[in-house]
């Protein structure tokens, strides 16, 4: 458009120049001087509309090699996004699964802790009765000087006066015989913790229904069973899983696993599909257990779902 005004405007001057030479007589010379200077300024505007043309063609190559760069940086924004979004959920899988991981790691340290405050309980009680038997033989030997001396030295009994059973704390068998040679209780309950912590699940199941087979009156049994419950929650068989857990609930009312067993009883049950089961075990969790971390992970699932942590009839 531009162009096209400086030719209409040179055009206009080259006419005008010629009507005024017309319409009255003039000096050839100046006349002439004016023709030159014309053409000067029309030769001016040509090679000036030449220059314009040249860089509106270099500005649209110009254009066209910022636009191509462009669309060149934006598909690589774009995938960059989608590596990034596929890395954070990878992640968030990896995440997942080293928590679960520590979850059950902490469990089994606390687990032996448990069983540690237990074994210095019972070796505590031992040492009561050891002193005991001391004593009672002391007055024996003080007062039946003229007595014939025994031929050893006496059995040791409870604080009840009952003999006590030998074996390692916490390792009495249940009802069935330990056949010889098998592991001893802490042998086999300490193999499961190793084994369900490394992921050989299959090893560990043995072993707690082992432990569970031969040591099932020892204070440690209701973990036992619990993790048996874990381990088939991690292989996704829930339905074993429930039934676990219920063992735990039903057979060990004293177990200090009862939070978590009735918790991972109600996940259990949703992974199931059966929600009303599994809110009405997280909402117990939060009823009989407030303040624990079980509470704490039963409020969260059920904000998750959607579900108040009450019923609408209470």
């Amino acid at each position: 458009m531009r162009i096209r005004h400086i030719a209409i405007f040179g055009a206009a001057v080259l006419a005008g120049a010629l009507a005024g030479s017309l319409v009255g007589p003039r000096p050839a010379e100046a006349v002439a001087r004016e023709l030159i200077e014309l053409q000067r300024d029309v030769t001016s505007l040509l090679q000036g509309q030449k220059d314009l043309a040249t860089q509106v063609t270099q500005d649209n190559t110009v254009m066209k090699t910022i636009i191509s760069q462009s669309n060149d940086t934006v598909g690589k924004l774009g995938s960059t996004m989608s590596s990034l979004q596929k890395s954070v959920q990878d992640v968030q899988a990896n995440s997942g699964a080293r928590l679960d991981t520590m979850s059950t790691q902490v469990q089994g340290l606390s687990d032996n802790l448990e069983e540690i405050k237990s074994r210095l309980g019972k070796l505590n009680q031992q040492l009561v009765d050891l002193q005991n038997s001391v004593q009672s033989l002391d007055a024996k030997i003080s007062g039946a000087g003229s007595a014939a001396p025994a031929a050893g030295l006496p059995t040791p009994t409870s604080s009840t006066g009952s003999p006590r059973p030998t074996g390692s704390a916490g390792s009495s068998p249940g009802s069935t015989g330990t056949p010889a040679g098998s592991p001893s209780a802490d042998t086999l309950y300490s193999n499961g913790l190793r084994d369900i912590t490394s992921g050989k699940y299959d090893l560990a199941r043995s072993e707690f229904e082992d432990y569970l087979k031969y040591y099932s009156e020892t204070d440690l049994a209701s973990n036992a069973q619990f993790y048996l419950g874990e381990i088939f929650y991690k292989q996704k068989q829930y339905v074993d899983a429930v039934a676990a857990y219920e063992k735990v609930l039903s057979n060990y009312p004293k177990s200090f696993k009862l939070g978590p067993a009735r918790l991972r009883k109600g996940m259990a049950l949703l992974e199931l599909g059966q929600k009303n089961g599994g809110v009405r075990e997280l909402r117990e969790v939060i009823k009989r257990f407030p303040g624990s971390d079980e509470d704490r992970l039963a409020r969260a699932k059920l904000k998750e779902l959607g579900v108040p942590i009450t019923s609408a009839s209470r």
